[in-house]
């Protein structure tokens, strides 16, 4: 919501000061999202008092800016001028009321602009200025703190910051129970399970003054999702090596971040192949899957607790017959890059606060060494090294299967029918839109670039249609078909196709 800023001073002094505030505050990139201004000589004609006008349009403004120098102006017949009746009202109203000073000598000012300086002294604190630069200057900081104390604009960071609306009880007690038991137990924590919430949120600096934080809410709450609705975790898994619908299984998570995790881990190692012992070395059958739980977990703790939790997008778990695909919203802090994982490195959390209770509870390491343990763990398991890129906002994870034979009807069924798709031929523009996605995914409007279209025309929409329907291109936001953030990936089945079949389809 913009709010109004009214701008005093008397009727002819400080003109240019005040239009330079106006296209200051509308010029701003920052400023003009939160406010306008209002000056007496932008309002059209009207047989209204004059006193009438700018006294209701003092009322109707969040903020009263009064610049007061050296005239004190035209007094009405109680010997007030505009300007004094204007603070006057603002401060009736308990407006917020930003003061500056012109930077003058005091003997210079009229007297009863003197008397004014001075009860506007009593219970604020002024600026002084010189020149219309020095003004702004004055201004931009006292909007910034105004922003700031009113919660507009926040200068902690986001897992600090007060959650909106949330209040300790929409806490869950059992939750911050079961958290402090399990952290005294792995970590040997000092808090007990019986400590009060607002101690165990103090302790853990979960707390904005008396307000749960983002990381709190997330860590705790009955219902993060109510605050935090991008916050919950899509399962997906293909039988396939292509993201292809309908999908065979598609789950929504929703809960804190520790059920998060849970729920993640649990949808994974459920689809993927593994076998049981026999209890020769003992009263339980081990079992053993074909990815390492540890590694999974890693990648999936990654993801929930290092995302960033103010992208509209939501954690993806993507499992497919050959990889294991993890996505989270954000990118890699600096120093940290794709190169940089590989080797030994410092732990640099986007969410440190969500990430501290996590390690506490035995989910995550603080030493940096996730990574390189899941590295590890997939080699020793005889499986392709982990992968990691960074794409279009998104970081992803890639833990390979083991590689394997056809055996199933289902997959004999769809390499028959991927071969023989690669033998066919496709239209020219179709061949021209994948390899304009060679490189990198494409959006829709280069794509429409590279085949040479001014406008999304049916035949445009019918060779994307075929592309996506074949599996030969993705969308990397699968979920939100019409997000203008789009982008349109070639997959292996594409790449394949492109290597074996383009000699008779060039354009």
């Amino acid at each position: 919501m913009i709010q109004r800023i009214f701008v005093s001073s008397v009727q002819r002094e400080f003109a240019d000061e005040r239009r330079a505030v106006r296209d200051f505050v509308r010029g701003d990139t920052l400023l003009r999202r939160f406010f306008d201004v209002f000056l007496f000589e932008d309002l059209p004609a009207s047989d209204r008092k004059v006193q009438d006008v700018y006294l209701d349009e003092v009322g109707r403004c969040a903020l009263y800016v009064g610049l007061f120098g050296r005239d004190y102006g035209y007094q009405d017949s109680a010997g007030i001028s505009p300007t004094e009746r204007e603070f006057d009202r603002a401060t009736v109203l308990t407006k917020n009321r930003l003061i500056f000073i012109e930077a003058i000598d005091d003997a210079d000012r009229d007297p009863k602009m003197r008397a004014l300086i001075s009860k506007a002294g009593t219970d604020l604190v002024y600026h002084s200025f010189a020149g219309i630069t020095d003004l702004n200057a004055a201004l931009y900081a006292s909007l910034v703190e105004y922003l700031e104390d009113t919660g507009r604009i926040r200068t902690k960071p986001f897992d600090a910051a007060a959650c909106p609306d949330a209040k300790l009880s929409d806490l869950s007690r059992e939750k911050v129970s079961d958290f402090l038991e399990r952290a005294q137990a792995e970590r040997d924590y000092s808090l007990g399970p019986k400590t009060s919430t607002r101690k165990a949120l103090a302790h853990l600096n979960l707390l904005d003054g008396d307000q749960p934080s983002h990381a709190a809410v997330l860590l705790f709450a009955s219902n993060p999702q109510h605050f935090l609705l991008s916050s919950e975790v899509k399962c997906m898994h293909f039988h396939g090596t292509e993201v292809r619908k309908p999908i065979p299984s598609y789950q929504i998570y929703h809960g804190t971040v520790f059920e998060l995790v849970d729920q993640a881990v649990d949808f994974v190692m459920s689809k993927i192949d593994r076998t049981v012992g026999t209890r020769a070395l003992g009263p339980q059958a081990p079992v053993d899957y074909e990815l390492p739980r540890e590694a999974v977990a890693e990648a999936i703790v990654n993801a929930v607790a290092h995302r960033d939790y103010t992208s509209n997008a939501s954690v993806q778990i993507m499992l497919f017959s050959n990889r294991l695909e993890v996505w989270n919203p954000g990118e890699l802090p600096p120093p940290l890059t794709v190169a940089t994982l590989r080797i030994p490195h410092a732990s640099i959390p986007r969410n440190p606060l969500i990430a501290d209770p996590m390690f506490l509870a035995h989910y995550a390491e603080k030493a940096g060494s996730g990574i390189l343990d899941m590295i590890s763990r997939c080699q020793r398991a005889g499986l392709t090294a982990p992968q990691f890129r960074q794409e279009g906002g998104q970081f992803i994870q890639t833990i390979w299967r083991p590689k394997r034979t056809v055996t199933s009807q289902v997959e004999a069924q769809e390499a028959q029918v991927e071969a023989q798709e690669a033998q066919a031929k496709l239209p020219t523009t179709d061949v021209v839109l994948l390899k304009a996605c060679l490189e990198r995914p494409q959006s829709g409007q280069e794509l429409l670039q590279a085949a040479g279209y001014s406008k999304r025309s049916g035949n445009f929409k019918r060779s994307i249609g075929r592309l996506l329907a074949a599996g030969y291109v993705e969308m990397i936001l699968p979920d939100r078909p019409t997000s203008h953030l789009q982008k349109y990936r070639l997959t292996m089945k594409g790449r394949n196709w492109l290597a074996t079949a383009t000699k008779g389809n060039e354009p």
